[in-house]
């Protein structure tokens, strides 16, 4: 069966002249290292709404208690953990700052780096390239590409 010239990755998923198997496997590692890093950043950022919630939650919580007539308990809460540093110094949000800013941010330009010396910033070829070795060509749902862009 002959595949048609339109059943193939478009340009920005295949490797420029001269690309070695060894530097689209580096830089699919790269990759991989980096989709992990953006996973762990959601988890930062899913600790830093969880807490902001229960910290608001337990403003709550000292409010009814007030009104419940338990006041001492009520101020012990506010003044010991409502608005209280997460770490040493620090809310959340500021956590997050620094993760982003000592991180997250030089990791992404390293890894863009990278992608542009090396494959002239195209993203994901060994994924494209597994992509390729794994489908069944021909048959409807293992397309190269999207409709609109055949």
């Amino acid at each position: 069966m002959t595949t048609p010239a339109f059943d193939a990755p478009d340009a920005n998923h295949r490797r420029p002249e001269g690309t070695t198997d060894a530097t689209v496997k580096a830089l699919g590692k790269l990759s991989e290292a980096l989709e992990v890093v953006e996973h762990a950043r959601g988890y930062l950022y899913g600790f830093h709404r969880l807490t902001g919630t229960a910290d608001l939650a337990l403003g709550e919580a000292a409010a009814l208690l007030r009104e419940a007539g338990h006041t001492g308990l009520a101020e012990a809460l506010e003044q010991e953990i409502v608005g209280r540093n997460v770490i040493e110094g620090r809310w959340t949000f500021q956590i997050v700052e620094d993760y982003d800013d000592n991180y997250y941010g030089p990791f992404k330009e390293m890894e863009q780096r990278a992608r542009d010396e090396l494959v002239e910033g195209k993203r994901h070829l060994y994924e494209a390239e597994m992509k390729e070795d794994r489908r069944s060509r021909g048959l409807r749902h293992h397309e190269a590409l999207p409709p609109e862009t055949r």
